[in-house]
Protein backbone atom coordinates (compact mmCIF):
# COMPACT_ATOMS: atom_id res chain seq x y z
CA UNK A 1 0.00 0.00 0.00
CA UNK A 2 1.46 3.46 -1.09
CA UNK A 3 0.06 6.81 -1.74
CA UNK A 4 2.31 9.27 -4.13
CA UNK A 5 1.35 12.94 -4.64
CA UNK A 6 2.48 15.00 -7.41
CA UNK A 7 4.39 18.40 -7.46
CA UNK A 8 1.76 20.52 -7.70
CA UNK A 9 -0.16 19.26 -4.46
CA UNK A 10 0.32 22.17 -2.36
CA UNK A 11 2.37 20.45 -0.01
CA UNK A 12 5.04 19.77 -2.66
CA UNK A 13 4.57 23.29 -3.89
CA UNK A 14 5.75 24.25 -0.08
CA UNK A 15 8.34 21.67 -0.59
CA UNK A 16 9.52 23.44 -4.07
CA UNK A 17 9.98 26.99 -2.42
CA UNK A 18 12.34 25.24 0.34
CA UNK A 19 14.69 23.49 -1.96
CA UNK A 20 14.88 26.22 -4.11
CA UNK A 21 16.02 28.13 -1.29
CA UNK A 22 18.35 25.78 -0.35
CA UNK A 23 19.41 25.86 -4.06
CA UNK A 24 20.12 29.47 -3.72
CA UNK A 25 22.11 29.12 -0.13
CA UNK A 26 24.72 27.03 -2.32
CA UNK A 27 24.57 29.76 -5.28
CA UNK A 28 26.29 31.38 -2.30
CA UNK A 29 28.75 29.56 -0.99
CA UNK A 30 29.79 26.33 -1.42
CA UNK A 31 28.92 24.77 2.30
CA UNK A 32 25.89 26.80 3.23
CA UNK A 33 24.26 26.25 6.47
CA UNK A 34 20.63 26.58 5.95
CA UNK A 35 16.83 25.46 7.10
CA UNK A 36 13.66 26.57 5.39
CA UNK A 37 9.89 25.51 6.43
CA UNK A 38 7.08 26.96 4.58
CA UNK A 39 3.26 27.12 5.05
CA UNK A 40 1.11 28.59 2.55
CA UNK A 41 -2.61 28.69 1.14
CA UNK A 42 -5.35 30.79 0.51
CA UNK A 43 -3.22 33.74 -1.44
CA UNK A 44 -0.30 33.75 1.61
CA UNK A 45 2.64 32.16 2.24
CA UNK A 46 4.44 32.22 5.23
CA UNK A 47 8.35 31.40 5.44
CA UNK A 48 11.04 31.17 8.42
CA UNK A 49 14.64 30.76 6.83
CA UNK A 50 17.99 30.11 9.93
CA UNK A 51 21.04 30.26 7.96
CA UNK A 52 24.28 31.63 7.44
CA UNK A 53 23.86 33.03 4.00
CA UNK A 54 23.32 36.37 3.39
CA UNK A 55 19.58 36.03 1.62
CA UNK A 56 18.02 38.97 0.39
CA UNK A 57 13.92 39.48 0.89
CA UNK A 58 13.83 39.74 -2.97
CA UNK A 59 15.35 37.01 -3.91
CA UNK A 60 13.03 34.85 -1.63
CA UNK A 61 9.90 36.64 -2.76
CA UNK A 62 10.88 35.80 -6.66
CA UNK A 63 11.30 31.94 -5.71
CA UNK A 64 7.64 32.16 -4.02
CA UNK A 65 6.12 33.66 -6.70
CA UNK A 66 7.92 31.54 -9.38
CA UNK A 67 6.82 28.51 -7.96
CA UNK A 68 3.24 29.59 -6.02
CA UNK A 69 2.20 32.40 -8.07
CA UNK A 70 1.08 35.81 -7.01
CA UNK A 71 0.77 35.26 -3.18
CA UNK A 72 1.40 37.60 -0.39
CA UNK A 73 4.67 36.58 0.93
CA UNK A 74 5.82 36.90 5.15
CA UNK A 75 9.02 35.69 5.28
CA UNK A 76 11.79 36.19 8.12
CA UNK A 77 15.06 35.52 8.22
CA UNK A 78 17.16 34.56 11.31
CA UNK A 79 20.81 34.02 11.73
CA UNK A 80 21.59 29.89 12.44
CA UNK A 81 21.99 29.13 16.53
CA UNK A 82 25.32 29.81 17.66
CA UNK A 83 26.01 26.57 18.87
CA UNK A 84 25.09 24.79 16.04
CA UNK A 85 27.18 26.80 13.88
CA UNK A 86 29.95 26.09 16.29
CA UNK A 87 29.44 22.17 15.32
CA UNK A 88 30.39 23.02 11.77
CA UNK A 89 33.34 25.37 12.41
CA UNK A 90 36.30 23.36 11.36
CA UNK A 91 34.62 20.18 9.38
CA UNK A 92 31.02 18.87 8.31
CA UNK A 93 29.62 16.88 11.07
CA UNK A 94 26.38 15.47 11.62
CA UNK A 95 24.10 18.57 12.02
CA UNK A 96 21.31 16.55 14.40
CA UNK A 97 19.99 13.44 16.03
CA UNK A 98 18.29 11.02 13.73
CA UNK A 99 17.32 7.35 12.83
CA UNK A 100 17.36 7.10 9.63
CA UNK A 101 16.12 3.64 7.13
CA UNK A 102 16.68 2.94 3.70
CA UNK A 103 14.25 0.42 2.23
CA UNK A 104 14.28 -1.04 -1.38
CA UNK A 105 11.95 0.41 -3.80
CA UNK A 106 8.65 -2.77 -3.95
CA UNK A 107 6.99 -2.86 -7.50
CA UNK A 108 4.02 -1.47 -6.09
CA UNK A 109 6.22 1.67 -5.29
CA UNK A 110 7.71 1.54 -8.69
CA UNK A 111 4.62 1.04 -10.70
CA UNK A 112 2.32 3.65 -8.70
CA UNK A 113 5.21 6.12 -8.97
CA UNK A 114 5.22 5.39 -12.84
CA UNK A 115 1.30 6.23 -13.02
CA UNK A 116 1.72 9.59 -10.91
CA UNK A 117 4.45 10.37 -13.43
CA UNK A 118 2.28 9.74 -16.65
CA UNK A 119 -0.74 11.51 -15.40
CA UNK A 120 1.23 14.67 -14.07
CA UNK A 121 3.05 14.65 -17.74
CA UNK A 122 -0.25 15.49 -19.17
CA UNK A 123 -2.19 17.13 -16.42
CA UNK A 124 0.40 19.32 -14.47
CA UNK A 125 -2.19 20.14 -11.57
CA UNK A 126 -2.73 19.30 -8.23
CA UNK A 127 -3.17 15.22 -7.54
CA UNK A 128 -2.84 12.59 -5.47
CA UNK A 129 -2.87 8.51 -6.04
CA UNK A 130 -2.93 5.42 -4.01
CA UNK A 131 -1.96 1.85 -4.77
CA UNK A 132 -3.16 -1.08 -2.41
CA UNK A 133 -2.76 -3.90 -3.80
CA UNK A 134 -5.16 -3.99 -7.19
CA UNK A 135 -6.83 -1.15 -5.82
CA UNK A 136 -5.69 2.20 -8.02
CA UNK A 137 -7.33 5.98 -6.89
CA UNK A 138 -6.57 8.51 -8.22
CA UNK A 139 -7.61 11.90 -7.50
CA UNK A 140 -6.53 14.40 -10.25
CA UNK A 141 -7.80 17.90 -10.33
CA UNK A 142 -8.61 19.89 -13.75
CA UNK A 143 -9.22 16.59 -15.62
CA UNK A 144 -12.36 15.33 -16.68
CA UNK A 145 -12.57 11.71 -14.64
CA UNK A 146 -13.32 9.53 -18.22
CA UNK A 147 -10.45 11.02 -19.82
CA UNK A 148 -8.29 9.20 -17.14
CA UNK A 149 -11.41 6.40 -16.69
CA UNK A 150 -10.40 5.33 -20.38
CA UNK A 151 -6.38 5.08 -19.47
CA UNK A 152 -7.09 3.38 -16.47
CA UNK A 153 -10.61 1.67 -16.84
CA UNK A 154 -10.02 -0.44 -12.94
CA UNK A 155 -9.62 2.90 -11.23
CA UNK A 156 -11.35 4.96 -8.63
CA UNK A 157 -11.28 8.13 -10.05
CA UNK A 158 -12.31 11.54 -8.39
CA UNK A 159 -14.66 10.24 -6.04
CA UNK A 160 -16.80 13.47 -4.75
CA UNK A 161 -16.17 14.74 -8.92
CA UNK A 162 -14.18 16.98 -10.77
CA UNK A 163 -12.13 19.71 -8.41
CA UNK A 164 -9.36 22.57 -9.29
CA UNK A 165 -7.39 21.74 -6.57
CA UNK A 166 -4.35 24.12 -5.88
CA UNK A 167 -3.74 25.87 -2.76
CA UNK A 168 -6.82 28.56 -3.06
CA UNK A 169 -8.51 24.69 -2.14
CA UNK A 170 -5.83 23.50 0.42
CA UNK A 171 -2.96 24.65 2.47
CA UNK A 172 0.87 23.18 1.99
CA UNK A 173 3.43 22.89 4.32
CA UNK A 174 7.37 21.54 4.34
CA UNK A 175 7.55 17.60 4.71
CA UNK A 176 4.42 17.25 5.63
CA UNK A 177 4.10 14.35 2.52
CA UNK A 178 7.02 12.11 4.10
CA UNK A 179 5.26 9.11 2.99
CA UNK A 180 5.41 10.05 -0.73
CA UNK A 181 9.04 10.66 -0.91
CA UNK A 182 10.20 7.91 1.00
CA UNK A 183 7.25 5.00 1.31
CA UNK A 184 8.29 2.61 3.80
CA UNK A 185 11.36 4.09 4.25
CA UNK A 186 9.16 6.88 6.53
CA UNK A 187 11.69 8.04 9.52
CA UNK A 188 11.97 10.70 11.49
CA UNK A 189 13.18 13.72 9.90
CA UNK A 190 11.77 14.60 6.36
CA UNK A 191 13.84 15.65 3.32
CA UNK A 192 13.43 19.21 2.36
CA UNK A 193 14.35 22.54 2.91
CA UNK A 194 18.08 21.63 4.49
CA UNK A 195 21.49 21.86 3.98
CA UNK A 196 23.41 18.74 3.30
CA UNK A 197 25.05 18.73 6.83
CA UNK A 198 22.02 17.94 7.86
CA UNK A 199 21.37 14.30 8.76
CA UNK A 200 17.45 14.17 7.60
CA UNK A 201 19.09 14.90 4.21
CA UNK A 202 22.04 13.40 3.63
CA UNK A 203 22.22 10.04 5.75
CA UNK A 204 18.47 9.19 4.60
CA UNK A 205 19.63 9.76 0.91
CA UNK A 206 22.69 7.20 1.43
CA UNK A 207 20.42 4.68 3.26
CA UNK A 208 17.83 4.99 0.34
CA UNK A 209 20.94 4.53 -2.21
CA UNK A 210 22.60 1.83 -0.28
CA UNK A 211 19.49 -0.07 0.27
CA UNK A 212 19.08 -0.59 -3.80
CA UNK A 213 22.66 -1.43 -4.02
CA UNK A 214 22.56 -3.95 -1.69
CA UNK A 215 18.47 -5.29 -2.30
CA UNK A 216 17.65 -5.05 1.93
CA UNK A 217 16.56 -2.59 4.37
CA UNK A 218 19.45 -0.10 5.93
CA UNK A 219 18.88 1.17 9.72
CA UNK A 220 21.22 4.16 10.89
CA UNK A 221 20.90 6.00 13.99
CA UNK A 222 23.16 9.47 15.15
CA UNK A 223 23.78 12.13 16.91
CA UNK A 224 24.66 15.72 16.82
CA UNK A 225 28.13 16.03 16.39
CA UNK A 226 29.13 12.75 14.68
CA UNK A 227 31.88 12.29 12.25
CA UNK A 228 30.62 8.58 11.52
CA UNK A 229 27.84 7.19 10.39
CA UNK A 230 28.02 3.19 9.11
CA UNK A 231 31.58 2.87 9.25
CA UNK A 232 32.24 6.24 6.87
CA UNK A 233 33.46 9.99 7.61
CA UNK A 234 30.20 11.75 7.89
CA UNK A 235 31.77 14.17 5.07
CA UNK A 236 32.16 11.35 2.82
CA UNK A 237 28.28 10.35 3.47
CA UNK A 238 27.25 14.57 2.82
CA UNK A 239 29.42 14.29 -0.66
CA UNK A 240 27.30 10.42 -1.80
CA UNK A 241 23.83 12.87 -0.75
CA UNK A 242 25.35 15.98 -2.54
CA UNK A 243 26.40 13.76 -5.52
CA UNK A 244 22.79 12.36 -5.70
CA UNK A 245 21.22 15.88 -5.51
CA UNK A 246 23.18 17.29 -8.21
CA UNK A 247 22.56 14.35 -10.45
CA UNK A 248 18.60 15.13 -10.63
CA UNK A 249 19.23 18.70 -10.91
CA UNK A 250 19.76 20.16 -7.13
CA UNK A 251 17.18 20.78 -4.26
CA UNK A 252 14.15 21.91 -5.95
CA UNK A 253 13.75 19.23 -7.97
CA UNK A 254 14.27 16.53 -5.25
CA UNK A 255 11.58 18.27 -3.59
CA UNK A 256 9.04 17.39 -6.45
CA UNK A 257 8.93 13.47 -6.00
CA UNK A 258 11.01 12.18 -3.40
CA UNK A 259 13.27 9.16 -3.27
CA UNK A 260 10.22 7.53 -4.54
Amino acid sequence: MFEKVNPKHPDKIADCIAGAIVDLAYKKQDKAKVAVEVLLGHGNCHVIIETDCKFEIKEIEAIIKRIAGDVNCDIKIVKQDTKLAKNQEDKIRCGDNGIFKGVPRSNEERKLAEIAREIFSNHPYDGKYILDGDKLIICQSNVEAEILQDIYPNAIINPLGDWTGGTDVDTGATNRKIGSDMGRAVTGGGLHGKDLSKADVSVNIYAYLKAQKENRVIELSCAIGDDEIDGKPYTEIVAIAKGYIDSIGGFEEFAKWGLI
